[in-house]
């Protein structure tokens, strides 16, 4: 048996410039991180010649093709796995399919892949993983999102993430002095909306917007760029306001990111003292994210009481392997 762990993740600024219709024309940029909340993966060989695929339901099937999750069908198309495997999938959050914003369809093939690799006796480089990823989700399903999810989880870290026209990748660590990585762990609040993120809706306006919006996406690859040297100046009350200007831009990408509802919990947040949030994800539910200060987290979270918040710290490693057995 193997079991692979795979991060989830948050991204901060310059989501949406991760498209290709986007970046083949200028350059896409993103900065993020991986938390401590996770997929696990576990591939097991089974006696018999059918493969089964567990997750909110158990699929148990003689040919691949017939397997109705298709990241798990094309993972397994694209390694070679064809027969006599069993797939099990958990998750410390909601389910792939039910959307938090926090990236999860993609940690869970990142994830898939790894133990598949792994099950098969190969290594798979985090490139390797997040280019498969890509493969999958954009050119084989045809997807409508970008890139930078699959390269979050196969990575882990703080990132900054540079999407070159020429579909290269470069991620960058972000290194922060020990005090301003835990200022701003400690200033970053994260609230369940309690309404699923609407992705496939959301993105498929986002992405026919493009040619649109290219001046508020240039936007925010600028800010992503302004993110980055903040944290390294460990200038946190400068990284607030950037979240707010990049929540604004987003914003404008679809008219589904935000709803009346989200519109009222980032106002109260504000209120409070946030200097700056935004809804994680494609929008239109999930998480809120927020970034304020500590002599006002108190009065953050009883304006916020009614959401449940989930607390969490940064996580420095992507997908890895966790137990191989016989």
């Amino acid at each position: 048996m193997i079991i692979s762990k795979t991060p989830l993740r948050m991204s901060f600024a310059g989501g949406g410039t991760d498209f290709a219709d986007f970046y083949r024309k200028y350059y896409g940029a993103v900065l993020s991180t991986t938390i401590n909340k996770y997929v696990y993966i576990s591939v097991n060989k089974r006696f018999t010649k059918r493969v089964r695929v567990g997750y909110s339901e158990i699929e148990d099937v003689h040919n691949v093709d017939d397997i109705k999750h298709n990241l798990v069908r094309e993972a397994l198309k694209l390694t070679g796995i064809t027969t006599s495997t069993d797939i099990v999938y958990t998750s410390d959050l909601l389910p792939a399919s039910e959307g938090s914003g926090l990236g999860s369809s993609s940690s869970l093939l990142v994830g898939t892949l790894n133990a598949i690799h792994a099950y098969k006796g190969e290594y798979s480089s985090p490139e390797v993983l997040a280019k498969k990823s890509c493969q999958i989700e954009i050119d084989i399903l045809k997807s409508p999102i970008g890139k930078q999810d699959q390269y979050a989880a196969a990575y882990g870290g703080l990132n900054f993430i540079k999407f070159n026209p020429d579909e290269s990748v470069f991620v960058e660590p972000i290194i922060l002095k020990k005090t301003t990585k835990n200022e701003l762990e400690n200033n970053l609040l994260l609230f369940y909306t309690g309404t699923h993120t609407r992705s496939d809706i959301v993105l498929c306006e986002q992405k026919s917007k493009i040619g649109t919006n290219l001046e508020i996406l240039n936007h925010m690859v600028h800010l992503a760029e302004e993110l980055k040297d903040s944290l390294r100046n460990s200038d946190l009350t400068k990284f607030g306001s950037i979240l707010n200007q990049n929540w604004e831009y987003k914003k404008k990408l679809s008219t589904q990111v935000s709803t009346s509802v989200i519109d009222k919990y980032y106002q109260k947040a504000m209120d409070a003292g946030a200097l700056g949030g935004k809804i994680l994800g494609s929008g239109g539910g999930g998480f809120l994210l927020f970034y304020c200060e500590d002599k006002n987290k108190q009065k953050l979270r009883d304006a916020l009481s009614e959401l449940e918040e989930l607390p969490f710290c940064f996580e420095p490693q992507g997908s890895r392997i966790i137990y191989i057995g016989d």
